[in-house]
């Protein structure tokens, strides 16, 4: 779930507009968990507002053995909710299979009830940036659509989302899918001790360019740990200022929103829906990751090493 940073918006117009747009549809009422699994401490204040962060941006050796715990639980939990996507399949039978998924596994759906959210996964089809509500609509032939899971266990938070194609889908919607997912991969490649963050946000930019694909700069990355949004912020386009060096042992996301169009933001009445300005599509990646001693280790893939990125990869040639 990505954390919130206005900025101006980008204007292209030669992509179609999605027709129809997306709908709000019927939102069921919040599922439960059993008592026996731990709650973030969000959930327990009210309105599940989290409070300033105060944790180090920096995770002890005991925190980062949790964190690959959590992040392996989220990678399995993507990739069976993932291997669902179909036409005619509700983004709220999707809910129900990732919420399942997080109870077998002793887990907590990080985004139920973080002030207010109502589902166990965000849901995000076409022109839906980040944070959709899965409700009762239907996955079209055609769509493409982000499924954002984050698996809190054991005191930490694994943050990682996927775009998937449903169905057979456009060319410019596959180009928007396949580079944004690159655009991840070459901004994981910047992570190291000692690198400025504003290496990741250049890396971004410059390939989405290449695509002429816009940078959302509304929602950007976020340190994770024991909290599921430290105070640590990753811009996804290049800022000059932002010359913090990483440091060995920082754990945050990296997930870029990129467009086909305007990168300006309209957000629905749930006060959670984000939308492109003009209409056009948005794909988002995202892996929550380490800073190692040699680089960076990606925590949010499964305990044999693969994830939604890569094994559902035939749904974005």
């Amino acid at each position: 779930m990505a954390k919130r940073k206005r900025r101006p918006p980008r204007v292209r117009t030669d992509v179609p507009v999605s027709d129809p747009p997306v709908r709000l549809g019927l939102v069921s009422p919040m599922r439960t968990v059993p008592a026996t699994i731990a709650r973030p401490p969000y959930v327990t204040l009210p309105g599940g507002e989290p409070g300033p962060s105060v944790s180090s941006p920096i995770r002890t050796a005991d925190e980062l053995a949790r964190m690959r715990k959590a992040g392996a639980v989220g990678a399995e939990i993507l990739l069976e909710v993932g291997r669902e996507v179909a036409p005619g399949v509700s983004t709220e039978k999707l809910d129900q299979i990732a919420h399942e998924a997080h109870v077998v596994r002793g887990a907590y759906p990080s985004p139920l009830g973080y002030r207010g959210y109502p589902k166990s996964v965000c849901t995000s089809v076409n022109e839906v940036i980040c944070h959709g509500i899965p409700d009762s609509r239907q996955l079209q032939d055609g769509d493409i659509v982000n499924i954002d899971v984050t698996a809190y266990i054991d005191g930490v938070h694994g943050d990682t989302s996927v775009t998937l194609l449903v169905g057979d889908v456009d060319d410019h919607s596959r180009t928007l899918v396949r580079e944004t997912r690159r655009a991840l991969e070459l901004a994981i490649d910047e992570v190291g001790p000692g690198v400025p963050f504003n290496a990741i946000g250049r890396a971004i930019e410059t390939h989405a360019r290449r695509f002429d694909l816009g940078v959302v700069r509304d929602f950007i990355g976020h340190g994770v740990g024991t909290e599921f949004h430290t105070s640590l912020q990753i811009p996804h386009y290049y800022e000059r200022t932002f010359t913090l060096p990483m440091q060995e042992g920082m754990s945050f996301t990296i997930e870029p929103m990129l467009t086909l169009g305007e990168i300006g933001v309209h957000i629905w009445d749930d006060a959670w829906t984000a939308v492109t300005s003009d209409g056009r599509r948005t794909a988002q990646f995202e892996h929550t990751m380490v800073v190692a001693a040699d680089g960076v280790e990606v925590l949010t893939r499964t305990s044999g090493g693969s994830c939604a990125h890569e094994e559902l990869a035939e749904a974005l040639a």
